[in-house]
């Protein structure tokens, strides 16, 4: 499957915060047609390389506050592609999450995607819900993907609440894409069955809005490689933690800066 996702920013209540979350570049099962779900640790491809350059290049200027990768390969380098183009990560220590790991997709892991999909025909389900013998559940996916939203809110919450709501930017760029003055702007580099799942959850669960003039289909489709997905999420804070009270999808599936969903 395609890899990556990225969260750019977040608000905090009554603050922002926008996380950026971007699907790693191509490998060489990517090229081949190839299912890598977590039991294929692969790199990255000449091609993939390059895309997640060209991420880099076009995410050189925003200023992050963090940066969380899946912890398999091809994401870490990915991310890594990034941070070396973005003075802002200089400062900065990318965090290797396992549970931004792509989907297990169990007896089907190596094998090709078509064989997958014509496994989600026979048994009359959609490709993408999909869970083949000893596989993820797209429910087992999700309550990874909360895991980790608790985790990074928590993290971010502690790292970059302002005292007293002082309003502090952290990130840079045009309003167009999404960028004002926020509190915190995280890097998220995940896979592609893993984010499809992750923003299934935002719309359904969280209520985030979609970009203007773009539909559901585009929304729940699978990222092409090194795709970036921009967020904002309006944070509260509720005792001693961190809450989302708000989201919306900036835009989504970019490559290489391409506005290709608007």
């Amino acid at each position: 499957m395609d890899d990556g996702w990225m969260m750019d920013g977040w608000m905090m209540d009554d603050d922002s915060h926008q996380p950026s979350v971007l699907c790693s570049g191509e490998t060489e099962y990517n090229k081949a047609g190839l299912l890598q779900g977590q039991a294929v640790d692969s790199s990255l491809s000449e091609a993939g390389l390059q895309q997640a350059a060209a991420a880099g290049s076009y995410l050189r200027d925003v200023g992050f506050s963090n940066v969380f990768s899946s912890d398999m390969r091809r994401a870490r380098q990915t991310a890594e592609k990034i941070m070396q183009q973005n003075s802002s990560c200089l400062r900065l220590q990318m965090v290797c999450d396992p549970l931004l790991k792509e989907k297990s997709f169990g007896v089907a892991e190596g094998g090709r995607v078509e064989d997958l999909r014509d496994m989600a025909r026979a048994a009359g389900e959609p490709f993408l819900d999909f869970t083949p013998p000893e596989g993820e559940t797209p429910d087992q996916v999700k309550l990874r993907v909360q895991q980790f939203m608790e985790k990074m809110l928590q993290q971010i919450g502690a790292e970059h609440w302002p005292a007293g709501g002082a309003d502090v930017s952290s990130a840079e760029g045009g309003l167009d894409d999404g960028i004002g003055a926020l509190h915190a702007h995280a890097l998220v580099v995940s896979h592609g069955a893993y984010m499809c799942v992750a923003v299934r959850y935002f719309v359904e669960e969280l209520r985030c809005s979609a970009p203007t003039g773009c539909d559901r289909k585009r929304m729940f489709s699978l990222s092409p490689n090194a795709g970036i997905c921009r967020f904002n999420l309006t944070v509260a804070r509720q005792g001693a933690r961190f809450v989302v009270s708000g989201m919306r999808c900036v835009f989504i599936h970019r490559v290489g800066g391409a506005k290709q969903d608007e």
